[in-house]
C-alpha cells in the first residue's frame, strides 16, 4: 500500500477529513516522505504506517481462495478503492467494516466483477482466485464460484424448491428433474439452517417466507451450486433481532467449508462472526488483522476512533 504526501494530508486536513493511517500488511515499511517545512522544524501532519505480522494471528486452519493486489476502483473521476490489498481465505470470516461511502460494497462487489457492470467503472489492480486472475475467467463461472447475498433478500416468486434449484438447472444444457436435484436441494437448505422450517411444503411460494426466512434461502440457492467464496452485503440489515442471530450463527457454521466476506455497519455483528477484520475509510484499508486485534489493540488513530464510535 502507498503512503501519502505531506501535501496530500495538508489538503485533507484543510477540507476537515482527518489524516489517514495506513497499514501494511506482512510488507516492508514504506518510506516516510518529509516535508520541506517538517525538515526545517515546523510540525506537518503525515500519515503513518505500520506492519502487523498476519501469520501470528491466523486461525488454526485456512486456505487461500482469493488474493486482492492493488485493487483500485473509480466511477469517472471519483476513487471509490484505493490501492487495495487483502486476502479471502476459507476457514475464516472476513468482515469489511467502515463508515458508509467508504468502498466497503465497492470492494466486495469487485471480488465476481459485479462492479463492472456500472458503465461508469475503472478497476485497475488484480483478483486472484485459486491462483488463477479473474479477469481471465468468464464472468458465469465466477459468479457460480464467488456467490452474493444483497441486503434485500431476492428470491424469485416461484416455490422454495425451485429458488434453490434454479441455479443447478440453469447452469446445463440438459435440465436435471426434480428426483435428481432434491438431495441437492434438501442439503443446501440444511446447510443454511432453515430446512426445519420448510422441510413440510417445499412447493410453499417463496415470497410468503418472512424476511429472515427468504434471506437464508437466498444463502441455500447460493449454496447449492458449491461455490468457493460466499460475499454477504449487509445481509441482515432488514431483518430482526432473531432472525439476525440465526443468520450469524449460519455463517459461523459455513465458515468450515467455504470463504465468506461480510460487509457490515453493525460493529458487534462484526465481532461476533468475524475472524479477520478490514476497517475502510475514505477507499483505503487503514487496518487489516484479527477481529481481537482490530478491536481490542488497533494500531491506527482512525481506527480506534471509529471501534469507540467516535464517529460513523
Amino acid at each position: 500500500m502507498g503512503i501519502e504526501s505531506a501535501d496530500e494530508v495538508h489538503d485533507r486536513t484543510e477540507s476537515g477529513i482527518p489524516p489517514i493511517k495506513r497499514i501494511v500488511v506482512n510488507g516492508e515499511m514504506p518510506p516516510v516522505r518529509v516535508s520541506q517545512g517538517e525538515a526545517n522544524g515546523a510540525p506537518t501532519h503525515i500519515a503513518e504506517s505500520f506492519v502487523i505480522d498476519q501469520g501470528a494471528m491466523a486461525p488454526a486452519w485456512t486456505e487461500e481462495r482469493m488474493k486482492v493486489e492493488s485493487l483500485g476502483v473509480r466511477f469517472d473521476r471519483k476513487e471509490a478503492v484505493k490501492d487495495v490489498s487483502i486476502e479471502v481465505n476459507s476457514g475464516e470470516v472476513l468482515a469489511l467494516i467502515g463508515p458508509s461511502g467508504c468502498g466497503k460494497t465497492t470492494l466486495l462487489r469487485s471480488l465476481n466483477k459485479l462492479v463492472d457492470l456500472t458503465p461508469t467503472a475503472v478497476r485497475s489492480g488484480r483478483i486472484m482466485l485459486d491462483g488463477q486472475d479473474t479477469d481471465l475467467m468468464d464472468d458465469t463461472l465466477l459468479r457460480k464460484k464467488v456467490g452474493m447475498l444483497f441486503q434485500q433478500p431476492n428470491p424469485f416468486p416461484m416455490s422454495i424448491f425451485d429458488n434453490v434449484a434454479y441455479g443447478l438447472r440453469e447452469r446445463g444444457t440438459k435440465r436435471p428433474g426434480k428426483k435428481e436435484l432434491e438431495p441437492i436441494v434438501v442439503d443446501a437448505l440444511e446447510r443454511a439452517g432453515i430446512w426445519a422450517e420448510v422441510s413440510d411444503n417445499l412447493s410453499h411460494p417463496a415470497l410468503s417466507l418472512s424476511g429472515g426466512q427468504q434471506q437464508r434461502l437466498c444463502i441455500a440457492r447460493s449454496l447449492a451450486v458449491r461455490p468457493e467464496v460466499l460475499l454477504l452485503d449487509e445481509p441482515c440489515s432488514a431483518l430482526d433481532p432473531i432472525s439476525t442471530a440465526i443468520i450469524e450463527e449460519t455463517i459461523v457454521e459455513l465458515k468450515s467449508e467455504i470463504a465468506i466476506v461480510i460487509v457490515t455497519h453493525n460493529l458487534q455483528q462484526a465481532e461476533r462472526v468475524a475472524d479477520q477484520v478490514g476497517f475502510m475509510y475514505l477507499g483505503d484499508l487503514v487496518e487489516y488483522g484479527s477481529v481481537e486485534q482490530v478491536f481490542n489493540a488497533p494500531m491506527a488513530e482512525r481506527t480506534k476512533d471509529y471501534v469507540r464510535g467516535d464517529f460513523g
